[in-house]
């Protein structure tokens, strides 16, 4: 009886091989290959490669990573919940709701060198708008080429994280039970009531662990800035680019081991918390 339970469980296990092949590929493989040469130079244990993180520029580049990530986590959180909150007021059949849903689903995924050439042939140096601007109204919107560094990232990180928090927080929106705003209101509870003590802290959670999301999605992001900053490497990903692809400083490939073992621990520790803060949000939703 054992061994029959064994060999049901075994064919039961089956169809999750494939994926399990392409986790262990593209994911363990990579991961454990990242923090053992992370450790190991020329063949012997070393924190020599770690010890360069603390250097200024792999600090400068952590901080200017954790600024974009963060401001673009935030704005997106918040302008993405009150745009996800629009989508909620409106009927479920509402023509509204159906033409803001489809294009966020298609936005959220627009990222890398496509959407850094749209804003390069928008408001670029000589994008279309840019040169509208200039001849009609006297404006230069590229300036001095703000957009090329980190204002620029911030704004077109921006444009994808907004239709990505629709996405994620939707759920938690309609997840609000409509009896529960019907028994505030029988209590005495005005709207502002309502939100400020039923729904706030319901949805704080499913808010927050939206925005570490947003956070993890920008922090990791590199074909957009890799487009857009042709120059220097203000964020950890360009600088990893850096440090494999520099024809001036040969040899850099452990600092860039280095450095993607920092942006694994970021990453993971931000994918713990967002996991946490789901389970939390699970328990009102079933």
């Amino acid at each position: 009886m054992p061994g029959a339970v064994v060999m049901r469980r075994v064919r039961e296990s089956l169809p999750l091989l494939p994926f399990l092949v392409v986790v262990t590929v593209f994911l363990i493989v990579p991961t454990v290959t990242v923090v053992v040469m992370a450790f190991f130079a020329d063949g012997s244990f070393s924190f020599g490669r770690i010890t360069a993180l603390f250097s200024p520029t792999a600090l400068a580049a952590l901080g200017k990573s954790v600024l974009l990530s963060g401001s673009t986590a935030l704005l997106g959180a918040v302008l993405g919940a009150v745009l996800a909150w629009l989508i909620v007021s409106s009927p479920p059949s509402s023509m509204v709701r159906r033409s803001v849903l489809a294009p966020c689903s298609v936005l959220a995924q627009f990222g890398g060198v496509a959407l850094a050439f749209a804003f390069l042939a928008t408001i670029g140096l000589n994008g279309v708008l840019t040169v509208w601007a200039r001849e009609h109204l006297g404006w230069d919107l590229a300036g001095s080429g703000w957009l090329y560094g980190l204002p620029g990232l911030i704004l077109v990180y921006t444009y994808f994280q907004i239709p990505l928090m629709v996405i994620v927080f939707l759920p938690a929106l309609e997840g609000l039970r409509e009896q529960w705003r019907e028994a505030a209101v029988s209590l005495g509870a005005s709207t502002w009531q309502y939100w400020r003590e039923v729904a706030a802290p319901l949805l704080t959670p499913a808010f927050l662990g939206s925005a570490l999301l947003l956070f993890a999605n920008a922090f990791a992001a590199y074909a957009t800035a890799a487009a857009l900053v042709s120059q220097g490497a203000p964020i950890v990903p360009l600088l990893i680019r850096a440090a494999l692809t520099s024809e001036v400083v040969l040899g850099q490939s452990g600092f860039a081991y280095a450095l993607a073992l920092e942006m694994i621990v970021v990453v993971a520790a931000v994918m713990l918390a967002y996991n946490a803060l789901v389970r939390r949000t699970a328990r009102w939703l079933k």
